[in-house]
């Protein structure tokens, strides 16, 4: 049996070969890490309107061809809905105080489709004063949501102190929710605005529940605590 090197083995013979040009010359082997490199820069690269503006988007035209110019288009109308969504979000972002004479004006006339939180309070009772720092985290948390707090007389006249804290929820003139009394934490307030649609929240469930569940617990281990000193004495 006749024996078959391979064209592409180191060995004398086959250099030999290579030289008189019998063989091909052997095949380099190929840099893994330069593959690599090469097709890292190709997967990053970025066509020049990718980072343009707006407005070099438009005094840049001329330079191209028409596929870029139909990239080119789309990537105008995708700039175009991030720039006006990025608008709206920031329209807001903090708690605002209004007068009663603003009320018409900020609340009930607000622009369409704009959701808005406004806190009837007064500065004396502290929940109230709570109740506005919630509001605050929120605003900053959810800036595209009209966030705002009026002093109570100056809105409604002989409003009774026990209804306080008071919120109501509006979008397009109507009101879509009224939280009335006692909120504690921050978290239940925006499960209760989540709740009517103001906003999206993380939050899974309603955050009372736990608060209540951690008050039977402090209740029955006070009980439970009791009990053991009266089966001691």
């Amino acid at each position: 049996m006749q024996y078959k090197e391979d064209p592409n083995e180191d060995t004398e013979w086959n250099d030999i070969l290579r030289d008189f040009g019998i063989l091909p010359p052997k095949d380099e082997p190929k840099d893994e890490t330069e593959e690599m490199v090469l097709r890292l820069q190709k997967e990053a690269e970025v066509k020049p309107y990718e980072r343009m503006t707006l407005k070099e988007l438009n005094e840049a035209e001329d330079d191209f061809d028409e596929d870029d110019m139909k990239a080119l288009e789309m990537y105008r109308q995708q700039r175009l809905q991030e720039w006006k969504i990025l608008q709206k979000r920031q329209k807001y972002g903090d708690l605002r105080e209004i007068s009663g004479e603003q009320y018409v004006k900020e609340v009930t006339n607000a622009q369409k489709d704009v959701w808005v939180v406004i806190h009837l309070y007064r500065s004396s009772i502290p929940m109230c004063l709570l109740v506005n720092q919630h509001l605050s985290l929120l605003a900053r948390k959810f800036p595209e949501i009209k966030f705002i707090k009026a002093i109570v007389n100056s809105c409604i006249q002989n409003y009774h102190d026990r209804c306080l804290p008071t919120i109501f929820v509006y979008r397009n003139g109507q009101i879509k929710g009224r939280f009335i009394g006692s909120l504690f934490v921050v978290t239940e307030l925006e499960w209760k605005l989540a709740q009517v649609g103001a906003i999206e929240t993380d939050l899974e469930e309603s955050p009372k529940q736990n608060i209540t569940d951690m008050m039977m617990s402090s209740v029955r281990n006070a009980l439970s605590r009791q009990e053991s000193t009266l089966l001691s004495s």
